[in-house]
């Protein structure tokens, strides 16, 4: 059989890799005061470069691109191309990447923008927000069918943010309900041109309805008691919509992106920068297959809605800025767009207890 495998970035984008990212108490402490200009990558990090390298020079990615921040300053390193073709532009800082799920981490970060503004608590129940998830069910035993129990906990705003609502995710979930998910057009992502003409033909059309048909669905298990990756970003995005009145990728703009002077963040990249957006591939064995060139990819076009778990496209610079928001406390350039004790709540351990 041939081997298959996707390369989701053509590259690696290994952004800030500080380490401390999860550890918020030692964060306080180390605060830096503005933004370092890029410099070159130094000879004291051989082996991360060396890695780096090896991407492109093995034909594993066409091109791959670092941003690195250490101590007071952030290093870029970059090597190889936006795509394999001959001629193709270098990669570079300010190359653009389908960032996929590290979209997940804005949307949790604008969430607790609203639980720092007063008008969103961890632990309130969403069908406060949506009440079509007032009365959720559970599955029986989702290898067989969509036999469902009701469930006895609320889904809250806590459980989106830690994958623990017990919802669903067409990349991981099996059986039933993977079936009833992708008949339902729960598939808040971008691929393909083609993929997305053939999802658009049973996706919601808003973020609204995207999230009400996400509860008509079972859980596959009861809020609060285990975590499964899934489509709970995309949902909070639903609900920050809600509780700002500010349509999803309006508030993340005016709150994050424009501040942060994030300015190569795009749900829809525009078309003079397409030049600068990569092509994503997929391997057949060890040969390219390209699926979305940059020139005529799907992100040029508006998705369905702003997809809060992967819905992205940016720079590594951008999210360069974003990072070093959070490592400065909930601020960049003198800018402060949060309070420093709602970004270490942020960077906490939020799961409910007895969850691993």
């Amino acid at each position: 059989m041939a081997k298959f495998r996707t390369v989701a970035m053509t590259a690696l984008i290994a952004v800030a890799a500080t380490g401390t990212i999860a550890r918020h108490a030692a964060i306080a402490k180390q605060a830096h005061g503005n933004h370092a200009p890029a410099a070159p990558a130094p000879v004291a990090l051989p082996k991360s470069v060396a890695l780096l390298d090896s991407y492109p020079a093995t034909r594993k990615a066409p091109g791959v691109v670092a941003v690195i921040g250490l101590s007071h300053s952030t290093v870029v390193h970059s090597a190889g191309a936006l795509a394999f073709d001959t001629g193709s532009p270098a990669a570079d800082g300010d190359t653009l990447w389908r960032v996929y799920s590290m979209t997940k981490p804005i949307t949790g970060m604008a969430a607790m923008m609203l639980i720092e503004d007063g008008k969103l608590k961890l632990d309130d129940p969403i069908s406060k927000y949506i009440p079509a998830f007032k009365n959720m069910t559970v599955l029986v035993d989702g290898t067989k069918d969509l036999t469902a129990v009701p469930a006895k906990n609320q889904i809250t705003v806590r459980h989106l943010l830690t994958h623990t609502a017990g919802l669903g995710y067409t990349i991981v979930t099996k059986g039933p309900l993977l079936n009833a998910y992708n008949e339902a057009g729960i598939t808040p992502f971008s691929s393909t041109v083609q993929a997305e003409k053939d999802l658009r033909k049973v996706r919601p059309a808003t973020l609204q309805a995207f999230a009400e048909k996400v509860a008509t669905l079972p859980l596959i298990a009861e809020p609060g008691t285990k975590w499964s990756y899934s489509v709970g970003l995309d949902v909070m995005g639903a609900v920050i919509e809600k509780v700002s009145g500010m349509p999803f990728d309006t508030f993340l703009q005016t709150r994050i992106f424009t501040p942060l002077k994030m300015n190569s963040t795009y749900f829809t990249v525009p078309a003079g920068d397409a030049k600068r957006l990569v092509t994503g591939y997929a391997f057949l064995g060890d040969n390219p297959l390209p699926l979305d060139a940059g020139a005529t990819s799907v992100y040029l076009s508006p998705p369905s809605f702003p997809y809060g778990g992967a819905g992205l496209v940016m720079s590594a610079n951008d999210y360069d800025r974003f990072l070093h928001m959070l490592l400065n406390g909930g601020m960049l350039d003198g800018v402060r767009v949060m309070k420093a004790e709602t970004v270490a709540l942020g960077m906490s351990d939020l799961l409910p207890k007895g969850v691993i």
